[in-house]
């Protein structure tokens, strides 16, 4: 069985990516109102999740999601102190490699696993389309940032 050019160029994906969710501890006021680290981490997990199930993604479908992994805590050099981290993993499929950018340019971004196909060829203008989404992404992402810290 050969495989026709536009077999592997142009089938849908699919991929298995990981999202690790940060929650940050809220100290509680006198005795009440806190809320742990890995509390924080799993509620902005299924906050995250229930986006993912219910609002549309252009170019992709979500098939599977899988919040099985136990949320794990780590210490943070930067501030010196405990971070709590929940995991998703989604299965997707996506019409083409761009619109998994999205995920990958994600501050949660820890994996991806590209499940189908297992041959990809990509073109001169399948490579300039996929950098130029990169770069559209990384620009969208330092603006956030910057507002973020224009901010406070």
């Amino acid at each position: 069985m050969s495989l026709q050019k536009e077999d592997i160029t142009h089938r849908p994906l699919r991929v298995r990516v990981r999202l690790d969710f940060k929650g940050i501890g809220k100290p509680g006021r006198f005795l009440f109102g806190g809320k742990p680290g890995d509390k924080a981490a799993e509620d902005l997990r299924e906050q995250q999740v229930a986006v993912f199930r219910n609002v549309p993604i252009q170019g992709i479908q979500v098939e599977e999601i899988d919040m099985s992994s136990e949320v794990y805590v780590v210490q943070d050099e930067v501030t010196n102190s405990e971070a709590a981290y929940a995991p998703v993993i989604l299965e997707l499929r996506a019409e083409t490699l761009e619109d998994v950018i999205r995920f990958i340019a994600r501050d949660d971004f820890r994996k991806i696993e590209i499940i189908e196909p297992v041959n990809l060829a990509l073109t001169k203008y399948d490579v300039e389309r996929l950098l130029f989404r990169v770069a559209e992404e990384m620009r969208v992402y330092r603006s956030l940032l910057e507002r973020k810290f224009n901010h406070r």
